[in-house]
């Protein structure tokens, strides 16, 4: 007996609560306990070992940065759907201005008057804009770009490293600053912030 508890000992010094308190110098620093642990700090590999200040520094630069890029991954899917609503209503706008012009040509009486109407009555007309295999390729692209980075930065802040839940929550703050700087919708529509589905994994 003695002899059998004596061989399982070994198992338990790598238990989640051991790696918890943090292990021999050297090894990884995991705690899923918020803590502020820098030196020997792993983050999603083991191979991302923090092994000096400068290096966590770098680290929580990049998680900020990572976080600002997130929220201009959000502006950029909403800016290209945004084009190609004015691109599809361009089209239609264009081919109503080439009727008014025909007509001109061929002697017909167009005025200002009719041909304001008829565009209006155009844009009224207009079918819903189904993309491009290619535009909905590039929808897509920029998706998987968002749901990356919100997952990566959603796996990161489950460490509870106190700095990099900091450097996440400043760099959501600078980035909504900056790309959700924009004109509010008038009539009681959403604000680009509400529109959200989610906050946290896009």
């Amino acid at each position: 007996m003695g002899h059998g508890s004596h061989a399982a000992s070994p198992k338990n010094s790598s238990s989640p609560a051991a790696m918890g308190t943090g292990m021999g110098k050297g090894k990884c620093k995991i705690s899923m306990l918020f803590n502020l642990n820098t030196i020997d700090s792993c983050f999603l590999s083991d191979r991302w070992r923090i092994t000096s200040a400068g290096m966590f520094a770098g680290s929580c630069i990049g998680v900020f940065l990572l976080t600002v890029a997130l929220e201009l991954l959000r502006r950029s899917i909403k800016e290209y759907d945004r084009f190609l609503v004015r691109q599809h209503l361009a089209k239609f706008q264009a081919s109503t201005a080439a009727a008014a012009a025909a007509a001109r040509a061929e002697g017909e009486s167009v005025s200002s008057k009719d041909v304001a109407v008829a565009a209006r009555a155009s844009c009224a007309a207009v079918p819903p804009l189904r993309p491009s295999v290619l535009q909905q390729a590039v929808r897509a692209f920029l998706h998987l770009l968002q749901f990356t980075c919100a997952y990566i930065l959603m796996l990161l802040a489950m460490y509870y490293n106190g700095y990099l839940l900091l450097c996440i929550f400043l760099g959501a703050y600078f980035g909504a600053f900056i790309f959700q700087w924009e004109n509010l919708p008038l009539g009681g529509q959403q604000t680009s912030a509400a529109e959200e589905a989610t906050v946290c994994c896009g």
